[in-house]
């Protein structure tokens, strides 16, 4: 199934939103994931000079073979790059030490809107989706209003079992799935062996009352 996971700027944090069963031909998908790509090296070169300023030099050129797609360089490189160096042990350490608020190597991204990754979404014939909701920190009134305006942008799901919540948070999240109607999706947010929470597969299963995301597409 064809997907996508677009980062947008809400509230000043930088929030995620999945699309699944998009056309990935879709001209007005296709351009604004142009625009959104387009500030990435920037940036990267960016967080490159912050890490040279405290010592650790070659970190874009490193990042880059890590890439597979040089306009999707991201943090993620850049923590294979500081692990493949004995910089760090692993990537949780990577994101403990560096490349987050605060750190060396951090540097912020105005992504897309929030109104605009939707509408890439729907019009390219796809399901939006929150992705792990837990991780963004927001207050219940700040969550409350992301999912009330997702929902009337058309977005109509939200990840509710993922590796980075624990129980308690799945089950705000399968209550909040109810009360805006949305579909519940589950989801190990693997990104390469060893280097994520869970590995692909390994999460639970989405409480009995919620509607499945992949039933959109039976």
């Amino acid at each position: 199934m064809p997907g996508v996971e677009i980062s947008v700027t809400w509230a000043g944090r930088t929030v995620h939103v999945v699309g699944l069963g998009i056309d990935p031909d879709n001209a007005a998908l296709r351009e604004g994931l142009a625009t959104v790509r387009s500030g990435r090296t920037e940036r990267a070169r960016q967080m490159a000079a912050a890490l040279a300023a405290v010592g650790i030099g070659g970190a874009f050129d490193g990042a880059l073979r890590h890439v597979g797609n040089a306009e999707l360089i991201s943090r993620t490189h850049f923590a294979r790059f500081l692990v493949e160096h004995g910089i760090c042990r692993d990537t949780r350490e990577v994101f403990t030490r560096y490349l987050v608020e605060g750190k060396p190597g951090y540097v912020p991204h105005r992504w897309a809107q929030l109104p605009q990754a939707v509408r890439w979404i729907v019009e390219s014939g796809g399901v939006a989706v929150i992705a792990h909701p837990g991780r963004y920190l927001f207050s219940e009134n700040e969550l409350w209003a992301l999912a009330a305006e997702f929902r009337d942008l058309g977005g109509a799901a939200i990840e509710v079992v993922t590796s980075n919540h624990g129980a308690e948070q799945a089950q705000r999240f399968a209550a909040m799935a109810l009360e805006f109607g949305f579909a519940a999706s589950r989801g190990s947010d693997f990104h390469g062996p060893g280097e994520s929470s869970a590995e692909l597969g390994r999460v639970g299963a989405l409480p009995q009352r919620l509607t499945p995301v992949w039933d959109h597409f039976l």
